[in-house]
């Protein structure tokens, strides 16, 4: 592990000559019958995070401009400019600082962690709807792109999301396969609405259709870089079934399924963080193709 005290602050992106520029309505799809608000109260549980005190060490915070006066928190995890970065999207009732500890055992094991939050989240600004987050996750992942680049970060790009993180995570791999080295799911969704009506929305009534939604299937079969599915055996939200369909569909040549026995969805790393993380460091640092 690099010694991140020798690591200079990061350079601003926000300006006209950082590298990056806002995206502006990229997502390929229409998710705006999912923005309905007997959907939205069950699937997002937004919590705020008082204002940082500033950086501290190898974490370096980030405002992520998204939309006209609309910026998203973020946290990275510093360990090394040679080691490779992970783009995590968490659960919808975390927070990125909520991931501060296991971002110090990424670093250990030298990844860099960048946890992103939504809209309404954290840091955050706005309120967060499913096409925002969706068409969120595309300028995130432009950003993330023009800060390694521009701060000479020379480690592999993988994307990892954890339950509802699963859909930006997959809108990413789907719509960016050259530039994101790998894929990981964690309690991730293949099936938008059974997932819906298990969390208490009555899909029949605002008649919403899977081909509506985020089409994780079809998402994941574009994907053929390294994949790696992580579940738990006793998912109570979403069961395993759906971990294991996503792996079924993976066209991957190099994909592993990985179930956590004994877990359930919020005990996941409690039953299985050891085996989680030595999954995921082989994963990141093996040789590319």
């Amino acid at each position: 592990m690099g010694d991140n005290n020798t690591i200079p602050p990061f350079k601003s992106l926000t300006g006209g000559n950082g590298g990056y520029t806002m995206s502006q309505k990229i997502m390929k799809h229409d998710y705006s019958s999912f923005d309905h608000p007997d959907v939205l109260r069950f699937l997002f549980h937004p919590r705020k995070e008082a204002p940082s005190s500033g950086e501290s060490g190898s974490l370096r915070h980030h405002s992520i401009p998204v939309d006209e006066a609309v910026s998203i928190g973020a946290a990275m995890h510093v360990a090394d400019r040679d080691a490779p970065v992970i783009l995590f999207f968490h659960g919808n009732g975390e927070i990125a600082s909520d991931y501060d500890d296991l971002g110090r055992y990424y670093i250990g094991e030298n990844i860099n962690f960048l946890v992103a939050d939504y809209r309404g989240y954290g840091l955050s600004q706005g309120s967060p709807t499913v096409s925002a987050m969706m068409n969120d996750a595309h300028a995130i992942f432009t950003y993330v792109t023009a800060l390694l680049k521009t701060e000479n970060f020379t480690g592999a790009l993988f994307v990892m999301g954890r339950s509802l993180g699963s859909a930006s995570a997959l809108e990413i791999a789907s719509s960016y396969p050259d530039q994101t080295a790998g894929l990981i799911i964690e309690s991730g969704f293949a099936h938008a609405v059974p997932l819906l009506n298990r969390l208490g929305v009555n899909t029949s009534r605002l008649n919403l259709r899977e081909e509506e939604g985020f089409r994780h299937i079809d998402k994941i079969r574009a994907f053929r870089r390294p994949t790696l599915i992580i579940h738990a055996e006793f998912d109570q939200i979403i069961p395993i079934k759906e971990g294991q369909a996503l792996f079924d569909a993976s066209p991957s040549t190099q994909k592993r399924f990985l179930e956590i026995p004994d877990a359930d969805h919020n005990t996941i790393y409690a039953y299985g963080l050891n085996t989680c993380m030595k999954a995921i460091r082989e994963m990141v640092m093996a040789p590319m193709e």
